[in-house]
């Protein structure tokens, strides 16, 4: 009985501890231990997420308690799936855009309309594009900046933040702006921010809320809450930044409502593979 007290005692504490202001929901199940990208998509009590390379082309729904209730085999190849985001008919978007060496020339979102997440199967669309101002693939080491974690939908278009690469410069990340439509497209330069130098300071992920008044970005040591930007710059305007105690290798956040996230971190020797909850007012 004393075993089962200290096992229970402990199992009260990993519940209800906080690791900075993040609280944990759940642990992930084994199948997302290398999720890279977590949504949640109008009208459904799902969440939706998904892994990065090397894993199978696959999209999962979870339940608030970690459990998978949907797996959708996407007929597209996971080169390295990076962020989710969905638009307001239901839609989801897979970012197939990780460039860790800044020299994909097939960089692309992957459509799936809603129908197709009660099936087992889903055909996508396939949105292509590349960054206006990049001209050699891969480019010098002093300007790897187009490799990318991070992006959402919002009014007809994908806006992506990149992810840098530079030594001493990894906390820089540049928006850009395309069409979210089947084609090839030129992904332009709307803006920059310099979070900090730190390996950890790299953005892994983006989101935005339903009236588009806010913005986050995800990084292994913060959260980056931007308001009231100059129209869709979103790297303009106020900028709030919350430290987080643990860094863990977070890899994907979302709204689940306006002053309300939910965040995903990759489970790496033994630590992270949860779904955490933070309160951003």
């Amino acid at each position: 009985m004393k075993k089962i007290a200290i096992i229970f005692s402990v199992f009260l504490i990993f519940s209800c501890h906080n690791f900075g202001e993040l609280r944990v929901v759940t642990n992930l199940p084994k199948e997302l231990k290398e999720v890279s990208g977590t949504e949640i998509v109008p009208n459904s009590d799902l969440i939706w997420m998904i892994n990065d390379s090397g894993n199978k082309p696959t999209l999962f729904g979870l339940n608030i308690k970690g459990k998978i209730l949907k797996s959708v085999h996407v007929k597209s190849k996971n080169h390295d799936w990076e962020d989710l985001t969905s638009d307001e008919k239901g839609n989801v978007y897979i970012g197939d855009f990780g460039n860790n060496l800044s020299k994909r020339k097939n960089l692309r979102i992957l459509k799936i309309k809603k129908k197709y997440l009660n099936k087992r199967k889903a055909e996508v669309e396939k949105i292509e594009f590349e960054y206006e101002n990049q001209h050699k693939f891969p480019p010098k080491k002093k300007e790897l900046y187009f490799d990318a974690e991070a992006f959402f939908y919002f009014k007809n278009y994908i806006y992506v933040f990149t992810k840098s690469r530079v030594k001493n410069n990894y906390g820089k990340t540049f928006l850009y702006k395309f069409p979210a439509k089947k084609g090839k497209h030129i992904a332009k330069l709307l803006g920059e921010f310099n979070n900090c130098n730190d390996l950890e300071c790299w953005v892994t992920s983006a989101d935005i809320n339903e009236d588009g008044s806010k913005i986050v970005l995800l990084t292994q040591k913060n959260i980056l809450i931007f308001t009231d930007f100059n129209k869709d710059n979103f790297l303009s305007g106020k900028v709030k930044k919350i430290a987080l105690e643990n860094t863990t290798q977070k890899e994907g956040v979302c709204f689940k409502d306006t002053n309300t996230l939910l965040i995903t971190d990759e489970k790496v020797h033994g630590d992270g593979g949860n779904l955490y909850e933070i309160v951003i007012k």
